[in-house]
């Protein structure tokens, strides 16, 4: 699979899994779960087309580890390519339940964003905005490159650690993305 089909597809995954299912007529369950065949009848009744073995494909090849595959049977490969549902393994705008216990962070984490906003951070913290979560990031190479998608990156050291003493609670997702509520601004400091 050439490398412009695989991110076009896996856009297509972000979308519709994380976003819009309603939109070519999925429903997610409570947890964010979809069976895989009925995701490629819905995407090949709405005009995108792609084979099991193009999803496979981009859920092993995605360098970020966006979806799951596993088996209905909660005794299912995680992470695999063999199950038969899949999800998107955080950044919902639409209600699911990612049912990920809690979880000790690190000392820090850290997120990447943009001067632009970064008045409303100091007043606000970090908040989820359409999202169910603030993604934070275990090493600054990745907050990095998630704020330069918005332009230059500022990157934010969270006092994970503190949060958690303080009674925070912290999520993990199944591809290592730190999820919190809410990041009040007293836990946050600017790293050049």
């Amino acid at each position: 699979m050439d490398e412009r089909r695989t991110v076009k597809v896996s856009k297509y995954l972000s979308k519709h899994l994380r976003h819009q299912p309603e939109r070519i007529g999925l429903t997610l369950d409570e947890n964010g779960w979809v069976a895989v065949e009925e995701l490629l009848r819905a995407a090949a009744r709405h005009g995108f087309a792609f084979s099991r073995a193009e999803l496979d494909h981009v859920v092993a090849a995605n360098d970020k580890r966006r979806f799951t595959i596993e088996s209905g049977a909660r005794s299912g490969v995680q992470g695999g390519i063999e199950g038969d549902r899949i999800r998107a393994n955080q950044g919902h705008t639409v209600a699911v339940d990612l049912d990920l216990p809690p979880a000790e962070p690190p000392a820090y984490l850290y997120h990447g964003t943009v001067a632009g906003v970064m008045d409303a951070i100091r007043t606000e913290g970090l908040r989820p905005m359409a999202r169910h979560h603030v993604h934070l990031s275990p090493d600054r190479e990745t907050a990095t490159r998630v704020g330069a998608r918005r332009g230059r990156p500022l990157v934010l050291t969270v006092d994970a650690g503190a949060m958690h003493r303080a009674g925070h609670v912290f999520r993990v997702s199944a591809n290592g993305v730190w999820l919190a509520d809410a990041v009040p601004p007293q836990f946050l400091r600017l790293r050049g």
